[in-house]
C-alpha cells in the first residue's frame, strides 16, 4: 500500500509539472500599458493582488470595510484574493497549523469552499510576488471570473483585522486546487499560463 501511495504521489507530481509546462493562450503578450496586477506565492498557495478600482471594476462594493474586524484596513488600495477549501482555510491560520487530516480531507474533495480576501497596500516585487500587466478588457474578464468563484452568503471574519472569508462556488479537490484556481482565472482573462497549475511553481514560472 505504501508503494502504491508513493507511486500515486509521484505520478501526481509528474502530471502537475507537465501540465504546468503546456501553455494556455500561447500567443498572449502583456501590453506596454494597462492594469497592473500581481500573483503572489507563500510557498504552498498562490493568489491574485488587484487594485480596488481599475478599468471600471470597483471591489469596494464586493468586499466592504464592514466585513473586516478592523475597518481601517479598508483604506488600503488593493485586495489579495484566493480561493480554497473551507476546512483547510479556516483551520490553518499558519502553515504550522496544517494537520494530515485537514490535508487529506481537502485532497479527496469538498464542495465547501471559500474566497479569502485581504485588504493590502500596493505590493513590492520579489521572488514571491510577480507583476502582470493586463489590457482593460482582460482585467474585466478576470474580475468576472473571480466573481463567479463566490457564492451568496455573509462574510466570515478572517485571521486578522485586514482579511475576511466569503462563501465560495465550485468544488475543491486534488485537481482543482487553490493554485489551479489561480492559473485558470488568469487563463480565462486571456493570460498565457500553464494548462493545469496544481502547484505554486506551475503558476509562478510563467511570470
Amino acid at each position: 500500500m505504501l508503494a502504491a501511495l508513493a507511486l500515486l504521489l509521484f505520478g501526481y507530481a509528474v502530471a502537475g509539472s507537465v501540465g504546468g509546462l503546456i501553455p494556455r493562450n500561447p500567443g498572449w503578450r502583456p501590453p506596454p500599458k494597462g492594469v497592473t496586477i500581481w500573483v503572489e506565492d507563500n510557498g504552498v498557495h498562490t493568489g491574485l493582488i488587484l487594485p480596488k478600482r481599475a478599468a471600471g471594476i470597483d471591489w469596494t462594493a464586493d468586499f466592504p470595510a464592514a466585513d473586516l474586524a478592523d475597518p481601517r484596513y479598508a483604506g488600503h488600495d488593493h485586495v489579495a484574493i484566493g480561493w480554497g477549501e473551507r476546512g483547510f482555510y479556516l483551520g490553518t491560520p499558519t502553515w504550522w497549523d496544517v494537520r494530515p487530516g485537514v490535508l487529506l480531507g481537502a485532497a479527496f474533495g469538498s464542495d465547501s469552499t471559500l474566497v479569502h480576501v485581504e485588504h493590502v497596500p500596493r505590493p513590492l516585487l520579489g521572488d514571491d510576488v510577480r507583476a502582470i500587466v493586463l489590457r482593460p478588457e482582460e482585467y474585466r474578464r478576470l474580475a468576472a471570473a473571480i466573481r463567479t468563484s463566490r457564492a451568496a452568503g455573509p462574510a466570515v471574519r478572517g485571521y486578522y483585522g485586514y482579511d475576511a472569508f466569503y462563501p465560495g462556488a465550485g468544488r475543491y479537490d486534488a485537481i482543482t486546487t487553490c493554485n489551479a484556481w489561480t492559473g485558470h482565472t488568469l487563463a480565462v482573462a486571456g493570460v498565457r499560463v500553464g494548462r493545469w497549475t496544481p502547484f505554486p511553481a506551475t503558476v509562478m514560472r510563467w511570470f
